[in-house]
């Protein structure tokens, strides 16, 4: 499937701050990038900081009076492996070295809160059956629902108010899963189909030797999500990381679908 995805991000910088800026579409495996173009106006110094483990395209600017971001590309996102309960969870001896840091707990995914509940409630269950139980509870027990929460709350948060959006299902998908000793990881991603259109926080849970992606809201198709970034949380997945002060003027995220099989 190919989507066209924009991103277009206008600020006011009172004084002059660093920016750590990822919207570009990361270059992995399950996804093929081109015709690309980032525009900064008025122009300014750029310092790439990419990942070239993860694909993940990051970069540095210093942002003073109004800035526009302008990023467009074409992605081709490439056959993915949805299948959850047929998958089986990978032993802790054989997990790759870079998937062990997402059975932490972290700042905004307290899984080691969520232990004994997780094991009451899901313990029946292993591997991908586990996680799809852990997927159905939160899309039965917890509302979407805008303003419910903030930039502060937590999966602990979300967990005793039964209501977020989609970073709160994130946090909360992955504490669920950390705390059944399953690597999970917040991912930030341009998607397809989803009203109104945002930058989207999914989940991608390390099951059968390989990382799956997982909506928990549900409410964007899979083979639509274009990967930016990966992380602990939230904090490692900001599209825009201000190191100042800085006044939203303006920004849009889109993606439309090119073709679709």
């Amino acid at each position: 499937m190919r989507v066209f995805v924009q991103a277009t991000l206008a600020y006011r910088f009172e004084e002059a701050a660093d920016v750590l800026l990822m919207v570009e579409a990361a270059r992995s495996s399950d996804q093929a990038v081109s015709d690309e173009h980032m525009l900064i106006s008025p122009a300014v110094d750029i310092v790439r900081l990419d990942d070239s483990a993860t694909g993940e395209r990051r970069l540095v600017f210093t942002g003073h009076g109004d800035v526009e971001i302008q990023y467009a590309a074409s992605v081709e996102v490439l056959a993915r492996d949805f299948d959850l309960h047929r998958t089986a969870a990978t032993p802790l001896r054989e997990l790759p070295p870079d998937a062990l840091r997402y059975l932490r707990e972290s700042r905004y995914c307290q899984s080691d809160r969520f232990e004994d509940f997780v094991r009451r409630e899901f313990g029946a269950y292993t591997g991908g059956a586990q996680v799809a139980a852990m997927l159905a509870w939160i899309q039965t027990y917890v509302e979407y629902r805008a303003g419910a929460s903030s930039v502060s709350t937590t999966a602990l948060d979300t967990f005793v108010d039964r209501a977020g959006v989609c970073r709160d299902f994130t946090h909360l998908l992955i504490a669920f899963c950390r705390a059944a000793v399953i690597p999970a990881r917040a991912v930030s991603a341009y998607a397809w189909n989803l009203t109104p259109p945002d930058m989207h926080a999914v989940v991608e849970v390390y099951l059968g030797g390989r990382w799956r992606l997982i909506d928990p809201t549900g409410l964007a198709p899979l083979d639509g999500l274009v990967r930016v970034a990966t992380g602990l949380d939230a904090i490692d997945v900001a599209f825009m990381t201000i190191f100042g002060r800085a006044e939203l003027l303006a920004q849009t995220f889109a993606a439309t679908a090119l073709d679709r099989a």
